[in-house]
């Protein structure tokens, strides 16, 4: 059991997989939804204060290096495209909406750092982030417990 929960952990927390990947997998092990989900939820939801000491810090220093340049500001470039619009009209809700559709990037890691690109405050983010991991916890679950 501790072997399923360290992987939910590992997967929850990764940029690719995130919820998408830890539930499926911890079911897959043997783990019941109702431990699967809320735990991989909360360690989901751990990636948002993570993710905005990254930018504040670590960030930063890594900008010097032509190729981190490269790699983020096309990713900044796709994650402006897809958010802008949404975050303008509908503001933090649209960033809980983001997160809660279960595709491949579009989870925590990218909307934060979109809502962090659109000036969204801190706050608001993590309250956002946590509302939409909730959605698409909940929707992952269902998904695999009754339509596998």
């Amino acid at each position: 059991m501790i072997k399923t929960i360290a992987s939910l952990a590992v997967l929850s927390f990764l940029p690719i997989s995130e919820l998408r990947g830890a539930i499926p997998v911890a079911l897959a092990q043997g783990m019941p939804w109702y431990y699967a989900y809320p735990l991989a939820s909360l360690c989901n939801v751990l990636v948002v204060p993570v993710c905005w000491l990254f930018l504040s810090t670590l960030h930063q220093s890594l900008l010097r290096f032509s190729w981190y340049q490269k790699i983020f500001n096309r990713f900044v470039a796709r994650t402006r495209k897809k958010l802008a619009g949404p975050i303008e009209k509908w503001g933090a809700i649209a960033i809980a909406f983001f997160i809660a559709i279960p595709l491949p990037l579009t989870g925590v890691w990218t909307g934060t750092l979109g809502a962090w690109l659109c000036g969204v405050p801190k706050g608001q983010t993590f309250l956002a982030a946590a509302l939409g991991v909730v959605l698409s916890g909940a929707l992952v679950s269902f998904i695999t417990v009754f339509l596998t």
